[in-house]
């Protein structure tokens, strides 16, 4: 297992490449007119430039090829499809993003796209082996179930992804916290025996939350930038890869597992829990409204918080501490070997704290509650004069 020092430099490395190439990749964004214009569905109030995922790439590529130079990764570099095509795979989510950045495309076409991404990384080797359903048995699967089973893994960590990109900064720092947690969670079962030395998935982590960093000075709000669709569905693919790299190949129990059933797979599920639950909340949320899924609205999280009174900073720091807080419940388990029985109550605990806050009811009733009474007293002081 190569030394948190080397995983250093190739997060360094990718951080820095993505600075350097963001403003170079925002000039060739206004140059091509891919500008994204305020409109009443969007938060931003001024012509933003897209194409950012593209300086991501770019990141991303420079941190594989600092860490194929490195003699600390040859055991890694071994499984060479397997890296092979997770950058393939990049590769061709990106180009998506981009397409649909630059002109929009239906939805079964990014997701046809999505599909290809998952296909090529099930192909590579990058791919979900073992599966354990809570309440019931570790399954190994076939080699069909598992090829489908990549494939929709890819597409919904896309997709969390994507629709968690609504305000500045809000994915790129989402996903920096996950990635860096899952990268430290990987590293402890390598060091436990639970999952391969040469295991891609700290690797995949480390340069995401790389490209993550270096995009935010030029994401965080005021944006000067935006990842676009290219951005995020490139996020996706590499949260998918590192995930499935651990969760999909072991089925030893551990420290931390326990409140996942000792199911690893359901961990990245609990660490990126704020995009992946608004990402149901908006399937419900249009599935009952009798609207298009691909079709934006203004009623995700972050856009709730806006209208409880906080301002984009504020929101896009709630929505990082609440993933920094589930993080944390993946981290002190597993690291310390205790807190297992503590887990699920605490989970439950903030779980009604967030239904609490953002559930419609509440924001909705309020000010009819509060109009009531001004009506009453306007009604009496009519009746007086």
């Amino acid at each position: 297992m190569p030394e948190l020092t080397s995983y250093a430099v190739v997060f360094a490395v990718s951080g820095l490449v993505t600075v350097v190439a963001t403003p170079v990749v925002r000039r060739l964004a206004i140059r091509l007119g891919a500008v994204v214009p305020p409109d009443e569905r969007m938060v931003h109030e001024q012509p933003t430039p897209t194409l950012g995922g593209i300086a991501m790439l770019v990141g991303m590529l420079a941190g594989f090829a600092v860490a194929l130079a490195m003699p600390e990764f040859d055991s890694v570099f071994a499984r060479s499809s397997e890296l092979l095509g997770i950058v393939l795979a990049s590769v061709v989510i990106l180009l998506v993003g981009v397409i649909d950045d630059l002109r929009e495309i239906s939805a079964p076409a990014k997701t046809a796209g999505m599909v290809l991404a998952g296909s090529i990384l099930s192909f590579a080797g990058v791919a979900l082996l073992v599966l354990r359903v809570p309440f019931f048995d570790l399954f190994l699967l076939s080699p069909d179930w598992s090829a489908l089973l990549t494939v929709l893994w890819v597409v919904g960590m896309a997709n969390a992804i994507n629709l968690i990109d609504g305000l500045d900064g809000l994915a790129a720092g989402i996903v920096a916290i996950a990635a860096g947690t899952f990268f430290l969670y990987a590293l402890r079962l390598a060091d436990e025996g639970v999952v391969l030395q040469n295991n891609p998935a700290p690797l995949v982590a480390i340069i995401a939350v790389g490209i993550c960093v270096g995009f935010l000075p030029h994401n965080f709000h005021p944006a000067r930038i935006f990842m676009g669709d290219g951005g995020a569905l490139l996020l996706g693919v590499l949260m998918a890869a590192s995930t499935m790299s651990v969760g999909g190949r072991t089925a030893e129990p551990f420290s931390g597992q326990a409140f996942f059933f000792f199911a690893p797979i359901f961990i990245p599920l609990f660490i990126l829990g704020v995009p992946i639950l608004d990402t149901i909340l908006a399937i419900l949320r249009r599935t009952l409204g009798r609207r298009s899924l691909a079709g934006a609205d203004k009623e995700h999280l972050h856009h709730r918080l806006m209208r409880l009174g906080h301002g984009q900073r504020r929101s896009v720091l709630i929505m990082w501490a609440w993933t920094a807080l589930l993080s944390g419940f993946v981290l002190y388990p597993t690291y310390t070997g205790e807190g297992d029985a503590i887990v699920p109550i605490g989970v439950g605990g903030l779980g009604l704290i967030l239904y609490t806050v953002f559930h419609p009811g509440v924001r909705e009733k309020t000010p009819a509650k509060a109009a009531a009474p001004a009506e009453e007293r306007g009604t009496e002081q009519a009746q007086r004069s």
